[in-house]
């Protein structure tokens, strides 16, 4: 009996001092973690506490200024009136703010919900719209709001607590000379949550109240524009209201931009423009006895030597002030709606067009460059190859004329049988390895086929027809070519039989072997149709390198970045992209006939009673023939003398007709306004000016003289009266 109880005395003897270790073992390791906690890491969470007592308020910067080349701005900002909710304020009611809300929502023609999802912080479960600033931070819910509506708070504010009515600024396009200019400028929008993410990645303050540029100079230049954000840090008691100032960084206004845009030329090249399409739709097509749809348009002015866009239109266009303080999803639908032509879309820089002659220019450098000679060539009405046959415009002949003079009068024919003969040196159907391609490779030479680079976003590349592109092409489209040439086009059957009946054909043919470069190809792409495509800026480009000697340039608008107290803060000076392959001969060759054109060629009726041997002209035509549509019209003209400054003129306007009866005299008429030839006093040195705008210190914009109208030219002469150079300007009738 007692050895039983020693033993039960000992077992509970033992679990005492089990119990005894595991206190001891826990107290220690309560002791060590709350070293850990106070001593080792104490002033780690000490700091994050003191963070979470620390609210940032974001004051946004004042928007740079988009200036032309004389200091006049083209965008910059006004004020307006913004209703702000301080949403502490505003729940802090009985109601939680519901009443204040809705009189509010009935202020602005709105839903209470809407304000609401306005207001509500951002968190990863919580769907946009809503607020990443801070609580502190007013929250913009109505933009550029009417006096009427901000009077409706302010004089009644005991029943809007927590809503305020301040100005704001926003951005204002103040149009000079009543330019447009909408596709070059472009416009803001809310920023993204992708550009979120990059901007918190790299530092940036931004929020999703925040504005951004989209499209355009406003995008491309959109981090110098915006400027910096001021920062300040406030101090928060345990509800979170303000008590002191921690820090206080005020806020960058944005720089601004300096471009090479003349505000008076661009409003002369916008009119120009609608002249020629007013000029087409007046004209009637000799193929169908219609009028011309000229549906769409644009034009390109370009200084030669420095690749510096002076000005660029393009039509159908829009009104840019419908973005200010946000577009509707209507307007937006209307931009968009390619039954209006899709005004958003710049043909400038972003439209592709068939060249037409305007492209001989390649042809000619792509044949002098590879031994062909400038001597006598066949002008006969049509060259004709395998059941083939391909004519001159209207089936004209010349007989046998120079090179020269085969570009003055643009005859097709000639450049027919060059092509084809370089198609056979290469090869023909059964190509040699490394087949040369004279044309293509020239034109890939001048850029064309790819983009040109300016400071412009989304522009279009174009496209060269060659031998790999036809390849390629045929590799990404021949099961849908196969599908149609089995089930043909019936969404045209009934509208429009004889085009679906074509292009099922076309679509047989490229099924079985569209990636064939035949001799058609080859022939039809010398004077610029067939698969060839460019935009108005890359045919302006062209030129340019022709009359600056042989430079191709990157077209560029901006000029100079400019801080709002008038320092230069960034110089863009011009981009040489490269040299061409042409000899001193092959660009005077150019050039002589270029001036031959404009002289007594086809577009001698545009330059009738020009000062030739003040301010000298070179041109080239272009009717580009585009099957199921009327003509493209094509003009490109340079003027200057070889010690000023030159400009290049690009004109192409969709389904307009001939390229010197719609675009000519538009072309001839900017090229004027340049040198002032239209006010009787041509200038060799033309009449822009050369020096950055002086922005003073105090940030105030040089004074210039209005710009609310365009100056009125005197009378032109009578038709056929000779010009200064005692020649009378050629009738040729145009061949292209």
């Amino acid at each position: 009996m007692a050895s039983a109880q020693s033993r039960l005395a000992d077992r509970r003897h033992t679990r005492l001092m089990v119990l005894r270790v595991l206190v001891l073992a826990l107290l220690a390791t309560l002791v060590a973690r709350l070293w850990y906690l106070q001593v080792r890491t104490g002033q780690t969470f000490r700091d994050a506490a003191a963070a979470n007592d620390v609210r940032t308020v974001v004051t946004p910067a004042v928007r740079g200024d988009i200036l032309d080349d004389e200091g006049r701005p083209l965008v910059d900002n006004r004020s307006a009136l913004t209703l702000s909710v301080d949403r502490n304020t505003l729940l802090s009611g009985k109601d939680h703010g519901a009443a204040t809300l809705a009189r509010l929502a009935a202020v602005l023609n709105t839903t209470p919900q809407a304000i609401s999802d306005q207001i509500r912080p951002c968190t990863p479960k919580v769907p946009k719209p809503c607020w990443n600033g801070s609580p502190l931070q007013p929250i913009p819910v109505g933009r550029n709001v009417t006096v009427q509506q901000a009077l409706a708070i302010s004089e009644q504010h005991e029943l809007f607590p927590g809503v305020l009515a301040g100005p704001d600024t926003i951005r204002r396009f103040p149009a000079p000379y009543h330019l447009n200019a909408a596709h070059i400028l472009g416009y803001l929008s809310p920023i993204t949550e992708k550009e979120l993410d990059k901007a918190s990645a790299k530092n940036e303050v931004m929020q999703r109240s925040d504005v951004v540029g989209r499209s355009g100079l406003e995008e491309t230049y959109d981090s110098y524009l915006r400027g910096k954000p001021g920062v300040t840090q406030v101090s928060v008691d345990i509800v979170g209201h303000a008590q002191s100032t921690v820090a206080n960084t005020p806020p960058v206004n944005g720089d601004h931009l300096v471009t090479s845009i003349d505000s008076r030329i661009q409003a002369i090249a916008e009119k120009e423009l609608g002249n020629a399409v007013s000029r087409a739709r007046s004209q009637t097509s000799p193929t169908n006895g219609r009028p011309y749809v000229a549906d769409s348009a644009a034009v390109v002015v370009m200084e030669a030597r420095t690749g510096r866009v002076v000005a660029m239109a393009s039509t159908p266009t829009y009104d840019p002030n419908i973005w200010t303080g946000g577009i509707s999803q209507a307007d937006y639908a209307a931009l968009s709606d390619q039954a209006a032509g899709v005004p958003l879309l710049s043909r400038a820089y972003q439209g592709q067009f068939a060249p037409g002659s305007t492209f001989k220019a390649v042809t000619t450098a792509a044949m002098l460059q590879n031994g062909y000679g400038t001597g006598t060539y066949d002008c006969s009405p049509s060259f004709s190859y395998g059941g083939q046959s391909f004519t001159n415009f209207e089936g004209e002949a010349f007989g046998p004329i120079s090179l020269k003079r085969a570009i003055e009068v643009s005859c097709d024919t000639v450049f027919y049988r060059v092509a084809f003969d370089m198609w056979q040196k290469d090869g023909g159907m059964k190509p040699v390895p490394h087949p040369a391609e004279p044309i293509a490779t020239m034109a890939h030479a001048f850029g064309l086929g790819s983009k040109t680079g300016i400071d412009l976003p989304g522009e279009a590349a174009g496209d060269i027809q060659d031998r790999a592109e036809k390849q390629a092409t045929w590799n990404k489209m021949h099961d849908i070519w196969c599908k149609r040439a089995k089930n043909g086009y019936p969404e045209l059957t009934g509208s429009d039989p004889d085009r679906a009946k074509y292009l099922q054909a076309i679509a047989k043919e490229n099924c079985a072997d569209g990636y064939q470069y035949k001799p058609g190809d080859a022939v039809i792409s010398a004077i610029g149709q067939g698969g060839d495509l460019v935009s108005p800026l890359q045919l302006a480009r062209v030129y340019a390198a022709v009359a600056n000697g042989g430079t191709l340039m990157q077209p560029q608008i901006g000029r100079a970045v400019i801080s709002p107290d008038g320092k230069l803060v960034k110089d863009l000076p011009p981009i040489v992209t490269r040299k061409l392959p042409l000899s001193g001969s092959t660009l005077s060759f150019l050039e002589d006939a270029l001036h031959g054109t404009a002289i007594e060629g086809t577009a001698g009726p545009a330059f009738a009673g020009w000062p030739q041997n003040v301010i000298p002209t070179y041109a080239k035509t272009g009717t580009a023939e585009v099957y199921g549509k009327q003509t493209t019209s094509c003009f490109v003209a340079y003027a200057g003398t070889e010690t000023g400054p030159r400009y290049v003129v690009a004109m192409m306007v969709s389904q307009g007709g001939t390229g010197v009866g719609t675009s000519g005299p538009s072309v001839a008429a900017i090229l004027a306004a340049l040198f002032g030839v239209d006010m009787g006093k041509p200038d060799p040195h033309g009449t822009l000016p050369t020096a950055l705008p002086a922005i003073r210190p105090d940030g105030l914009l040089p004074a210039l003289p209005p710009a609310t109208t365009l100056p009125t030219p005197p009378p032109p002469p009578p038709a056929g009266q000779t010009g200064q150079n005692g020649q009378e300007a050629a009738a040729t009738k145009p061949t292209t």
